[in-house]
């Protein structure tokens, strides 16, 4: 029997070799009356009796176990592809980092980080799924994420960050996973203050709270080391009167809010002075923090991404868009394998890392 088949008729499932039923037995069970239960089968040795006791009053009174369905598996499969053909490379982990290469962060990187929360009427899934081209060559996942909290109770946010490691930089895997907690840490200790300059929609004060706490983030990072990586950090008040979230980024990837089943940007917006077209990241090239304030309201769906998924829900063909919305969208918040297989969804030609967190907030 193949992984994941329900068993054939008569196929052996006990492990003991020789079909599921006897002969006989199959006549037998055909001949009890359907009111009865049957809890248990032993193996019935030459000289052990075959007649049955009769089961309590109680037990002729409970309806027949439903038999299971072939099409009721419990293994969700593959991951689903949009367009006609799935991509190329394997949809599962192949080869990993070996420690004897020299980089034991790389080597003791899962390839799949899940994540969860609940705080208040707000809701929380978060995949970070090492992508298919990574898997194929055994390097390991460059993206990294966080889910927390920062601030006092009177100014508590909740915090979410990811980072995506630029492959160009020989250890961006160690400065996307060390940026998200030290961003936190820096933002955690600023927390009373962006909670005001929230409440008063000061984006330029956000702004700058934002460069001084990730400037002081990239000060932790090994000088000698060859990071580079993007940074995106949302924060969403946990005091659910305040309406306002601010999302700070560097470099690709961001925000989409889900809105009336369909997907808007929600990122900072550069003011266009830049003229380099090479990705910002951090360390070292980039110019400065872009910070943007969003309402939203509940029911609607924030989505922080890197451009693992980003990009191919922004793509022309709008099928990886309509799945995710449809399976995000609906009125029941994803368990969190749910949310692993859904966010696995595959698209040909897009097999970066893929980091996701999705925030639900329940309405009043």
């Amino acid at each position: 029997m193949h992984h994941g088949e329900a068993p054939r008729a008569h196929e052996d499932v006990t492990g003991l070799g020789g079909p599921a039923h006897g002969d006989g037995l199959d006549e037998h069970f055909a001949s009890l009356p359907t009111d009865i239960v049957v809890h248990e089968t032993r193996m019935l040795g030459p000289a052990a009796s075959t007649e049955q006791p009769a089961p309590p009053a109680t037990e002729r009174l409970m309806p027949p176990t439903p038999p299971a369905e072939p099409g009721d598996a419990l293994l969700r499969g593959v991951p689903a592809h949009v367009g006609q053909r799935p991509p190329s490379y394997p949809p599962h982990p192949l080869q990993c980092p070996s420690v004897r290469d020299g980089d034991e962060f790389a080597a003791f990187t899962p390839a799949v980080l899940l994540d969860g929360a609940q705080v208040g009427r707000l809701t929380v899934r978060a995949a970070s799924v090492r992508g298919d081209s990574h898997n194929w060559e055994g390097s390991c996942r460059q993206d990294a994420m966080v889910v927390t909290r920062v601030g006092p109770p009177e100014a508590e946010f909740l915090l979410l960050a990811i980072a995506d490691g630029v492959g160009s930089a020989k250890y961006s895997h160690t400065g996307s996973h060390l940026v998200v907690r030290q961003a936190a840490l820096h933002l955690d200790q600023e927390a009373e203050s962006i909670h005001a300059a929230l409440t008063t929609q000061d984006e330029g004060e956000l702004r700058g709270l934002a460069n001084k706490a990730i400037a002081r983030a990239v000060t932790e990072l090994s000088a000698g080391q060859d990071y580079a990586t993007t940074l995106h950090v949302l924060l969403v008040p946990t005091d659910a009167r305040i309406r306002e979230r601010v999302v700070f980024s560097v470099g690709d990837g961001g925000l989409f809010v889900l809105r009336e089943g369909r997907w808007e940007q929600g990122n900072p917006v550069d003011d266009g002075s830049l003229l380099d077209t090479r990705t910002e990241a951090l360390p070292h090239a980039y110019r400065s923090v872009k910070a943007k304030l969003l309402r939203t309201e509940p029911g609607e769906v924030l989505l922080l991404g890197t451009d693992g998924i980003t990009n191919p829900l922004t793509q022309k063909d709008p099928e990886f868009a309509q799945r995710l919305a449809n399976a995000w969208g609906g009125p029941e918040v994803p368990s969190l394998s749910d949310f692993l297989w859904q966010a696995q969804t595959r698209a040909k030609s897009y097999d970066d890392d893929r980091t996701v967190i999705c925030v639900w907030e329940k309405p009043e």
